[in-house]
C-alpha cells in the first residue's frame, strides 16, 4: 500500500524540506514547482507556474492519472508555494503584480484544493490537505497587504472546507499551519527591505541576528511529527511553535 504526498513549491525552502522529510519516511513525493531541480531526483517533479491558473487542472489530472486508488492508503496535498512579493504599500504596487500574487498565493490553492477533493472523491484511503499559512493571516504587517490578505483567505478556506468535508463519508481532512519564522528567501527579502518601506524590518533583522529562525528542515520534521501523532485534526489552524 502506498503513501502519496503532493507538494507545491517542493524545490526550495519549506517545500524542499517537506519533500525530503516525507520521502525519508516512505512517502511517494510529487512536487509541483515553477522549475525542476536535479537535487530532487528521488522526487517526481511536475513543472508548472501556479500563477498561470489555467494550467493547474492539466497538471493535477496528469498526476492523478498515475495514481492507483486501490493501492493508496494515504493521500495528501500540501499547499506550500507562495511569494511575498514587493514589500511596499499597496498604492505602490502595480495591478499586474497584485493579480500575480493573489493568483499564486490564494487562487492557486483554491483550485488545487477543489481538484484534489473532486478527483479523490470515493477513494477509501485517508485524505488530507495541509495549507501552509502564516501568522500574517492574523497579524497585519504594513507593506504586506497582499501576503496578509492571501493568508487570511487561506485560513478561511480551511475553515469552510473542513466543515464541508466533515459532512461527507471519508471526506478530506483540511488544516492550516503557521510554520513560524523560517530561514528562507522570503525572510532574507523582508530583512533587507529599507525601513521606509517596511516599518517592522528591525524585528526580522533581530530574528536573524539572534539565531531565532527555524530551518526548513526543522519545520518539515515538526510538521511530519505532528502528522504522525494525529495532531493535524480537521479544521485546525495551528502555529507549530505552540504544539508539541
Amino acid at each position: 500500500m502506498e503513501k502519496v504526498v503532493i507538494i507545491t513549491g517542493g524545490n526550495k525552502g519549506i517545500g524542499f524540506g517537506l519533500a525530503k522529510e516525507f520521502h525519508k519516511n516512505g512517502y511517494r513525493v510529487i512536487s509541483i514547482a515553477r522549475n525542476k531541480i536535479e537535487k530532487l531526483y528521488t522526487v517526481e517533479q511536475y513543472q508548472c507556474d501556479l500563477s498561470i491558473t489555467e494550467s493547474i487542472e492539466n497538471v493535477i489530472d496528469e498526476i492523478f492519472s498515475h495514481l492507483d486508488r486501490s493501492s493508496t492508503k494515504r493521500l495528501m496535498l500540501i499547499n506550500n508555494a507562495g511569494d511575498l512579493g514587493p514589500v511596499d504599500t499597496l498604492d505602490n504596487i502595480d495591478p499586474k503584480t497584485i493579480e500575480y500574487l493573489i493568483k499564486l498565493n490564494l487562487t492557486a490553492p483554491l483550485i488545487l484544493n477543489s481538484l484534489f477533493i473532486k478527483l479523490s472523491k470515493g477513494w477509501e484511503c485517508k485524505k488530507k490537505i495541509i495549507n501552509i499559512s502564516s501568522g500574517a493571516a492574523i497579524n497585519p504587517y504594513e507593506s504586506w497587504t497582499l501576503y496578509c490578505s492571501a493568508k487570511a483567505g487561506i485560513d478561511m478556506m480551511t475553515k469552510v472546507l473542513s466543515k464541508e468535508q466533515k459532512e461527507i463519508k471519508n471526506g478530506v481532512k483540511v488544516v492550516s499551519i503557521y510554520p513560524g519564522v523560517v530561514d528562507t528567501d522570503m525572510q532574507a527579502k523582508a530583512r533587507n527591505t529599507p525601513k521606509e518601506k517596511f516599518k517592522s524590518v528591525q524585528r526580522f533583522i533581530d530574528f536573524y541576528e539572534h539565531g531565532e529562525l527555524f530551518t526548513p528542515k526543522q519545520v518539515a520534521e515538526k510538521i511530519y511529527r505532528l502528522q504522525t501523532k494525529g495532531k493535524l485534526k480537521n479544521g485546525k489552524i495551528l502555529d507549530i511553535r505552540n504544539v508539541e
